[in-house]
């Protein structure tokens, strides 16, 4: 058996003050990062001022909270795939790049049903994190994993607190210049920009590995791979929500709900899903047929389980952070009557924190283990969204920010523990569990934004906090990662990697 690694040497050490090696790689990712989330939530602080424009129904505009997430679900997965196959260099860039077209018919939409395409296909751009995971996995040992993924993902993540600080300054300056009161469509355009400008140096400087490091892929390639009859299963019905999340969707853009689609074409969807479940069944099955007539050598084996324990976490935790972060403005300037700019400010609180808690959530799952880390942040956020769920026009400002904070604190560290595991399952697979997984995150956005536009605020809030304690109850499934992760290399060899969480 080789003992070749696959990962960057550990003589450059983790450094966010650093631009070389790794640490430049980091810096590239978290940036890509940043903009995608800034362009995906470019919407948020101008929610008010669309409706106004277009002259949206209350209802309207919350399906379009819906529609922002909703694309996400299959691209993700998709994503994770490409990734895998041709590596986080040309993917990326071409999220960046394609991702900018429907932010700018979004812009100058001058209807409703341009404005809800453009939003549906924007949802494109928020795949663009699993690349970044994968980018991430291969340039940094396991020690420093969860750190560095942590700086990735938050730092990324901080994108939307940006957009939410940013652009509706950016709209009152462009009102100046250009007149009228539609400075937010200059706004949302230069975000477009702004991403579509950075592809080129991401492309030009980022690396898919260090030199002289193989890139590793997946043994077959075209749907992922279980390793046992019962793993299968198992990945079937965790594939199932994914689909019953887009029908939900469907449901809302029905007679139903905002009427954007007729109950026949409704109907379509709803028989469309169907069909490519089981078209994906079918696919998955003879994809790994073999694990049902002959046992799955030990270096190619892995347990299912994790990947569906850490879909169920990322439900809560970043599902509940996408569906927040795109209604915590209107929360904060109906609850509180406060300004588009005041209430941007505010609401940007929530995914500021961002820039700490998330790398915090993967320094503590390195320093003191994946399992005990993700329980005790799990049972945080199930204890901020029960207090967020009281809040109303009767509580100080100050404590309602000071609470949204401190939710955000361990929803944000949460997912910064869970991508911590991710790569150490199968290292040859983090793009697709980081795509499942990263799915499943859009999948609970999807969820609870559909309760929101039932519901109140309130209601809302609690029904998070709910799913946060089926996912601690879940949580004592998970196996800690140890020991060593077997990967076989391109030659026909196997490579170990060091699994350790210290």
């Amino acid at each position: 058996m080789s003992s070749s690694t696959p990962v960057a040497p550990t003589k450059d050490k983790l450094n966010i003050l650093s631009f070389s090696g790794k640490n430049k790689i980091l810096h590239l990712g978290w940036m890509a990062f940043f903009l995608t989330f800034f362009v995906w939530f470019n919407h948020a602080p101008f929610l008010s001022a669309i409706g106004e424009t277009l002259n949206l129904s209350k209802d309207q505009v919350k399906t379009l909270l819906i529609l922002n997430v909703a694309l996400t679900i299959p691209a993700r997965v998709i994503i994770g795939m490409l990734t895998d196959r041709f590596g986080p260099r040309i993917v990326y860039t071409a999220i960046l790049s394609i991702g900018a077209i429907p932010c700018f018919t979004f812009a100058f939409a001058q209807d409703y049903n341009t404005l809800a395409l453009s939003r549906f296909l924007l949802g494109f751009v928020g795949a663009g994190f699993v690349v970044g995971i994968r980018l991430m996995s291969d340039w940094f040992p396991t020690s420093e994993l969860g750190t560095a993924e942590g700086i990735y993902g938050g730092w990324g993540n901080f994108g939307s607190a940006a957009a939410a600080l940013l652009l509706p300054t950016v709209a009152i300056g462009a009102a100046a210049v250009f007149g009228g009161d539609e400075g937010w469509r200059y706004a949302t355009a230069m975000s477009g920009v702004v991403m579509a400008l950075y592809s080129i140096i991401f492309y030009r400087m980022a690396r898919n590995t260090p030199k002289g490091a193989t890139y590793f892929k997946p043994k077959k390639s075209g749907a992922m791979m279980v390793t046992s009859t019962g793993d299968f299963w198992l990945m079937m019905a965790f594939k199932l929500p994914m689909y019953l999340a887009l029908a939900l969707l469907a449901w809302k853009l029905s007679p139903s709900g905002v009427s954007l689609l007729s109950q026949s074409s409704v109907t379509m969807v709803y028989i469309g899903l169907a069909v490519l479940y089981v078209y994906e069944f079918i696919s998955s099955y003879r994809f790994n047929k073999e694990v049902f007539t002959t046992p799955v050598p030990a270096a190619h084996r892995y347990d299912f389980k994790q990947v569906g324990i850490l879909n169920i976490l990322y439900f809560a935790t970043f599902g509940s952070e996408l569906a927040v972060v795109s209604m915590l403005p209107l929360f904060y300037q109906e609850t509180f009557s406060l300004s588009i700019v005041m209430a941007g400010v505010l609401a940007s609180s929530y995914a500021f924190m961002n820039l700490m808690s998330r790398p915090g959530g993967g320094w503590l799952s390195d320093k003191f283990g994946r399992k005990i880390t993700l329980l005790i942040l799990t049972a945080g956020l199930a204890v901020g969204y029960l207090l967020m769920g009281f809040l109303d026009s009767t509580w100080p400002l100050s404590l309602a920010l000071l609470i949204t904070m401190f939710c955000s604190f361990f929803v944000q560290a949460g997912e910064g523990a869970v991508f911590a595991v991710i790569p150490l399952i199968k290292r040859s697979m983090t793009g697709q569990f980081a795509g499942m997984t990263g799915a499943y995150g859009n999948v609970g956005s999807v969820v609870y934004l559909t309760v929101l536009s039932l519901v109140s605020y309130q209601v809302f809030f609690f029904v998070i906090a709910a799913t946060a304690v089926v996912g601690f109850f879940a949580l004592f499934l998970l196996k800690e990662p140890e020991g060593v992760i077997i990967e076989e290399m391109p030659d026909g060899s196997f490579a170990e990697i060091q699994v350790s969480h210290r």
